[in-house]
């Protein structure tokens, strides 16, 4: 059986329809009404945000490449917290820009911001990560005991088996050989130093260290080879000790150049980062050149003005 609407049914089908006819009608009317001086006002508070955007995101880069080559923990700090700043400055930026864009915007205008906020994502992690290490500069702090203190203990090293060799002249040459070839060992092991400071990779980093091993049982060997009674030598007793001062700080080197913070933090600086910055500027760029080129509508002609006719002067 087949039910007819009654009429109570039909005046609420009716007055539905009339409700949402009026929204938007109203929704209309206020596009329509917004004068274009409150449109040129929205564009120009849409670029001049944009524009801030990509100033401070500028601002944020310039700060992070300072804390990486920065050389004193409180620098990389201080230029950190600055580029930390100017990057969420950008991020309140980007949202009051969506608020902005929600009072009226082009779809290319959201969609351009859409790819801005997808980029920026990736730019907040990458420089989470790198202003983390940044502040650690441990190949700074490997690279100081490297040339200080550690080169320190190998001029003393070096000095005193001159002394041993000078004084032991007349000695047998095997007793000769092993000394020099103590000091050589521990020559060749300050050289590998600076290098495994600067490598990168973990692999490089292992053959150093197997070939600084290899010297370290060198200058072991060479030491508990000498005969009994010149192991008593002031200066050989002088080399060992040093020696093993050396050897300390050798392993407080090592462990800080493992880390690598520098040295990474400087790699993603010129790789990850600074890809993660073009996308993000590309995007305000066509963004700025979008808000820049949207057409502002003509007022609406006055209707009295278009009725009145041709103005005849009396």
């Amino acid at each position: 059986m087949k039910l007819k609407p009654s009429v109570a049914d039909l005046l609420r089908m009716g007055a539905g329809a009339a409700v949402m006819l009026v929204l938007v009608l109203l929704a209309f009317h206020y596009q329509r009404e917004r004068s274009p001086a409150q449109q040129i006002e929205l564009k120009a508070r849409k670029a001049d945000m944009v524009g801030r955007m990509r100033y401070s995101l500028a601002v944020a880069s310039e700060a992070e490449k300072s804390a990486v080559l920065a050389v004193t923990d409180q620098d990389s700090q201080a230029f950190a917290d600055e580029a930390r700043a100017a990057t969420a400055e950008v991020e309140r930026l980007r949202k009051t820009l969506g608020e902005l864009f929600a009072a009226g915007a082009s779809h290319k205008e959201k969609d351009l911001l859409a790819t801005f906020s997808e980029g920026f994502t990736e730019f907040q992690h990458i420089d989470r990560d790198l202003l983390a290490l940044a502040g650690k500069n441990t190949n700074i702090k490997a690279f100081a005991l490297a040339f200080g203190p550690a080169a320190q203990a190998v001029q003393e090293i070096d000095s005193a088996l001159s002394r041993f060799l000078a004084k032991h002249a007349t000695s047998p040459q095997s007793t000769l050989l092993l000394a020099a070839g103590a000091q050589a060992a521990v020559l060749r092991l300050e050289t590998r130093l600076a290098p495994h400071i600067a490598e990168q990779s973990d692999p490089k980093m292992d053959e150093l260290e197997a070939l600084m091993a290899k010297d370290d049982r060198d200058v072991h060997a060479a030491f508990d080879g000498l005969a009994a009674p010149l192991r008593a030598d002031s200066d050989l007793a002088t080399a060992r000790a040093s020696y093993a001062r050396f050897s300390e700080v050798r392993t407080q080197i090592l462990a800080l150049s493992r880390q690598n913070t520098n040295v990474r933090s400087l790699a993603m600086s010129l790789d990850q980062k600074r890809k993660a910055m073009f996308v993000c500027q590309d995007a305000l760029h066509a963004l700025q050149q979008q808000i820049a080129g949207e057409p502002i509508p003509e007022a609406p002609s006055n209707p009295r003005r278009l009725s009145a006719g041709p103005h005849t002067g009396y």
